[in-house]
C-alpha cells in the first residue's frame, strides 16, 4: 500500500465496486471497539497526514526509481507500520501501559547488479517510534517521513533510512501531482465484509532528489516515487489469503493502480480493482470484471520457499482511447524479498519497469506479492 506484515501490516490496494457511497453503510466500529472507514469523510489536511488513533492499523509507504549521476538504476522502499494494538487506548497511556506498535520496513536494490539490501525495525511508540496526529511526522529508529510544507510551493517531505552500514539514503520528495484519494466516497473496500475497508490517500508522482550512499560510497541520485497513506480497522475477510498490488508511473505523465484480493481457492475476490489516473489525478476505477491480472512468471525464494509470480501482465481498457492496453511487468532483479524475523512474515515487493507486447518500455512501477507462505489473515487480528 501501501505492504504486507505482521498485525500491523497493511498493504496497499483499495477501492469499492459493487456499493456506491449512498448504498454502503458499514457499522461505526469493529466488534472490538475501533473505528470502521465511512463514506462522505471529509479529509483534513495536514492532520490526515498524520495518525488516527481511533483505527487499529496504519501505514505510510514510499517506493521509488532512483538514478544516479553515472546512470546506475535503483530502487527503494520505506514503509512505516502503526498498530494500536488488541484494544483501542481511550486515555493516554503510562510509561508501564500498551502503547502502540510501530514496525518499519527499509529495502534498496542495486539493479545493476542485483544486490538487494532490507532491514526490519519494531518499537513500542515513545522514545524510538512515533507518528504525529498533526501531520506527516513518522519515525522509527533514525529512519523518517516527514512534510516540510512550503508557503508557495508543492506539498515537500523529506525521508531518510537506511540499512545497518550497508546504505543510507536521503531525499526530497516534491509532489507533481495532487493527492489522490481512491475508492467509493473517500472508503476503499477490500470485501463484503462492510469493517474489511479503508482510507485510502495517495500522492501517485513525486519528484526525488537526494544521497544513496552505498557501501560508503555517496551517490547523488534523482528519480520519482510513490506514496501511500491508509488507514483502517481491518483488512482481509474470512476467505481472503493476501493480496497482489502494483503502482505503475507512465513516461506519459499517467498513473495507475491495481490490486488483486486473493481467495483462499487461489481465485480473485470481486472487491479487486484497477485505477487508471489521468493527468487532472481523478482516478477511473475499473472492477475485476474488466481488467485481469495474469502471471506469466515466478521465482522462489530460496530462504522461505514462498513461490512468488513476480512477472505480470495486466490487461483493461484506457478510459481515454477505449482500447484494451496490455501491461508486462518485469522485474528488475528477481530476489526482492523481504523476510522479516520480527514480524514473522515475508512476502516480495519490488522494482519493475513496464513494457508492452511489442517489448517497449513504457514507465516505471512497483509490485507487491503477499500471502505465498500461508494466509495473512490471522497477522491482522
Amino acid at each position: 500500500m501501501k505492504a504486507l506484515l505482521p498485525s500491523l501490516l497493511p498493504i496497499a490496494t483499495a477501492l469499492a465496486l459493487t456499493a456506491t457511497a449512498q448504498e454502503f453503510r458499514p457499522p461505526a466500529t469493529t466488534p472490538d471497539g475501533f473505528l470502521v472507514p465511512q463514506p462522505g469523510r471529509v479529509f483534513r489536511f495536514p492532520q490526515d497526514h498524520g495518525r488516527h488513533d481511533g483505527f487499529k492499523i496504519e501505514w505510510w509507504y514510499v517506493t521509488g526509481h532512483l538514478t544516479s549521476e553515472d546512470g546506475r538504476p535503483f530502487g527503494f522502499q520505506l514503509t512505516f507500520f502503526r498498530n494500536a494494538g488488541p484494544t483501542p487506548i481511550v486515555a493516554p497511556a503510562s510509561a508501564f501501559a500498551h502503547a502502540p506498535l510501530h514496525l518499519g520496513h527499509f529495502a534498496v536494490l542495486d539493479a545493476r547488479t542485483g544486490r538487494f539490501l532490507h532491514q526490519s525495525r519494531i518499537n513500542r511508540e515513545g522514545w524510538d517510534a512515533s507518528a504525529s496526529p498533526e501531520t506527516l511526522s513518522v519515525r522509527n529508529g533514525s529512519w523518517r517521513l516527514e512534510r516540510t510544507p512550503s508557503p508557495e510551493g508543492p506539498e515537500t517531505f523529506t525521508l531518510r533510512g537506511g540499512v545497518r552500514g550497508e546504505a543510507t539514503l536521503r531525499l526530497t520528495l516534491t509532489a507533481l501531482k495532487p493527492l489522490v484519494t481512491f475508492g467509493s466516497g473517500g472508503v476503499s473496500r477490500k470485501g463484503a465484509d462492510p469493517t474489511a475497508s479503508s482510507h485510502y490517500l495517495t500522492f501517485p508522482r513525486l519528484q526525488a532528489s537526494g544521497t544513496l550512499d552505498l557501501a560508503g560510497v555517496e551517490s547523488k541520485v534523482t528519480g520519482s516515487a510513490w506514496m501511500d497513506h491508509e488507514f483502517s480497522s481491518s483488512q482481509l475477510e474470512p476467505g481472503q489469503s493476501g493480496w497482489d498490488w502494483a503502482c505503475l508511473q507512465f513516461d506519459d505523465g499517467t498513473e495507475a493502480m491495481a490490486y488483486r484480493m486473493r481467495r483462499d481457492n487461489g481465485s480473485t475476490d470481486p472487491f479487486s480493482t484497477f485505477a487508471w489516473i489521468g493527468t487532472n489525478s481523478v482516478p477511473r476505477h475499473l472492477g475485476p470484471d474488466r481488467f485481469t491480472w495474469e502471471p506469466t512468471g515466478h521465482w522462489t525464494s530460496p530462504l522461505t520457499g514462498a513461490r512468488y509470480p513476480n512477472h505480470v501482465r495486466l490487461t483493461a481498457p484506457d478510459p481515454v482511447s477505449g482500447q484494451v492496453r496490455v501491461l508486462e511487468l518485469e522485474p528488475l532483479a528477481e530476489a526482492q524479498e523481504i523476510a522479516d524475523p520480527l514480524g514473522g512474515v515475508a512476502y516480495w515487493e519490488g522494482a519493475c519497469r513496464i513494457r508492452d507486447p511489442q517489448g517497449r518500455i513504457l514507465g516505471k512501477a512497483y509490485l507487491e506479492l503477499t500471502g505465498y507462505i500461508g494466509s495473512l489473515r490471522e497477522k491482522f487480528r
